[in-house]
C-alpha cells in the first residue's frame, strides 16, 4: 500500500484524539492563568457543562476556545495550547504530504480562508525577494491569468506589487501561451525582474487548471526569477484525487507553495483556508514585534480559533484516504451525467474532465432559472456564464430539475 493513504477512525477514535488535545490545553475553568488576554467562551451565552458536549469534540473545543496564533510546524508556539497544536501540525503534514505529494518538512497553517493563503505566499515571496536578491518592490510583479481569484488583486493592493494577466481560450480556459511570452517580455521592459507566479489548481468559475510548463518555461527561458505559488482554494481536496498525473503538487520542486480551503469541497465550517510551504521560506513573514506572543506570528491573521483546525482533522480522519476517493469519485460521476444531459439538449458548456463545476453559456440560460436554481455568473452586470458546481448536496435530482427548467 502506497504511504500516502491516511487511515480512516473510528468516531471512539477521534474523540479520543480531540479530548486529550483539549486537555493539554490550558484550563481557563480550574487553573490559575490571568496572563492571557483571552478566555473560554462566556459561560452565560454557552453552556460549557451541557451532557451532549461529552460526545461533541468540535463543539468543546470551540467553547474551550484554543489561540492557534503563530505557526506551529516552525517549533516554538504559545505553550497554552500545545495541545491543539499538536493536531494542526498533524493536519499541515497530512495536506502536505499525503494529499500533495511533498517529501520532507513544511511549514504552514489554517488561515481564516483561501484569499489570506494567496495572499500570505505574495507576502512571503516579497519579502523573500527583496532580502535575498536586494532588489525594489517595484521591480517584482504578480504573474497569473485572467481567471484567477479576485485574492490576488487584493495582495497587489494591500502589498503594493503590480500585477500582470496572461490571457486564456475563451472556450477551454488553458493559458495562451503567446500571451504568457508576451506578458512576460512587457513586464521586463517596464523593469520587471522577479515574479510571483499564482497559477490555478481549479478556477473557482470554471474548475480549469493551468499548465504551470507554460509559465515555468517561458520564465525560465526569458532569465527571470520566480516562485511559484498552485492557488487550489477550490481544487486542493478535489484535482488530486481525480488526476493522476499533473505539476500542480509538491512532487514538482518548482511548486514552492501551496492554497487549500476547507470549506469548499471538505464542508468545514468557513474560516478553514490551509497555507502550505516548502521549509525555508515561512521566516520571510515573522512578526519580531509580537514580542509577547511565544514563538512570536508569522501569519497575516494573528490569533484563529483552533476549533477550525480540529473540524478539518476530524473530517479527514472520518473518511481516510479511500472513503474520501470515493466521495469524490461520486461528486466527479455525478458531474459527467449532469454533461452528457447538457450535450443532448444542446447546451454549451465548459467542464474540465477532472472537474465538478459545470460552467454554462449564459445564452442557454434564462435569468428566473438562474435566479431560482443560485446560479452563480462570471459577472452580475454582463453574465456570458452561469456555473453549477456539484456539491454534496447537489444529487441528480437537484440537476434533473434544474435540466427541466432549461428545457422549457
Amino acid at each position: 500500500m502506497r504511504s500516502n493513504y491516511w487511515p480512516k477512525l473510528s468516531k471512539a477514535e477521534i474523540n479520543e484524539r480531540v479530548f486529550s488535545a483539549l486537555d493539554g490545553n490550558v484550563d481557563f475553568y480550574n487553573e490559575d492563568i490571568i496572563g492571557i488576554p483571552g478566555s473560554h467562551l462566556d459561560p452565560k451565552v454557552f453552556y460549557n457543562d451541557a451532557p451532549f458536549l461529552a460526545d461533541a469534540p468540535f463543539l468543546s473545543a470551540l467553547i474551550k476556545n484554543p489561540n492557534h496564533i503563530g505557526c506551529h510546524t516552525l517549533g516554538k508556539s504559545e505553550h497554552f495550547f500545545e495541545g491543539t497544536h499538536a493536531i494542526e501540525r498533524e493536519l499541515i503534514d497530512l495536506c502536505a504530504k499525503q494529499i500533495l505529494n511533498g517529501e520532507g518538512d513544511f511549514d504552514g497553517y489554517v488561515a481564516s480562508g483561501g484569499t489570506e493563503a494567496n495572499m500570505q505566499a505574495c507576502w512571503i515571496y516579497r519579502n523573500y525577494f527583496r532580502t535575498e536578491f536586494n532588489v525594489t518592490t517595484d521591480q517584482i510583479t504578480i504573474l497569473c491569468s485572467e481567471d484567477n481569484h479576485y485574492s490576488v488583486f487584493k495582495a497587489s493592493n494591500i502589498l503594493g506589487i503590480d500585477i500582470a494577466m496572461v490571457k486564456v481560450d475563451y472556450h477551454n480556459r488553458s493559458l495562451d501561451t503567446e500571451s504568457v511570452s508576451a506578458t512576460i517580455a512587457q513586464c521586463k521592459l517596464a523593469g520587471k525582474t522577479h515574479f510571483i507566479v499564482v497559477a490555478n489548481m481549479m478556477t473557482t468559475m470554471f474548475g480549469s487548471v493551468d499548465q504551470v510548463e507554460v509559465y515555468t518555461k517561458a520564465l525560465e527561458s526569458q532569465g527571470c526569477e520566480y516562485k511559484l505559488h498552485i492557488d487550489g482554494a477550490y481544487g486542493g481536496f478535489f484535482y488530486p484525487f481525480t488526476s493522476a498525473n499533473h505539476q500542480l503538487d509538491f512532487s514538482n520542486p518548482k511548486v514552492n507553495s501551496v492554497t487549500l480551503d476547507a470549506h469548499k469541497m471538505v464542508q468545514a465550517p468557513y474560516g478553514t483556508g490551509i497555507f502550505l510551504v516548502r521549509k525555508g521560506f515561512m521566516h520571510h513573514a515573522n512578526t519580531k514585534e509580537a514580542s509577547y506572543v511565544e514563538g512570536e506570528d508569522y501569519t497575516l491573521i494573528g490569533s484563529r480559533s483552533g476549533a477550525n483546525a480540529i473540524a478539518i482533522w476530524m473530517i479527514l480522519m472520518t473518511y481516510g484516504r479511500f472513503g474520501w476517493e470515493e466521495k469524490i469519485m461520486l461528486l466527479e460521476n455525478r458531474a459527467l451525467w449532469f454533461c452528457q444531459e447538457l450535450e443532448q439538449m444542446n447546451i454549451g458548456y465548459f467542464r474540465n474532465p477532472n472537474s465538478n463545476i459545470v460552467t454554462m453559456r449564459a445564452a442557454h440560460i434564462k435569468p428566473k432559472v438562474a435566479h431560482q436554481f443560485g446560479l452563480v455568473p462570471d459577472n452580475h452586470k454582463h453574465p456570458k456564464w452561469f456555473k453549477v458546481v456539484v456539491m454534496d448536496h447537489v444529487t441528480k435530482d437537484h440537476l434533473l430539475r434544474l435540466l427541466t427548467a432549461l428545457s422549457h
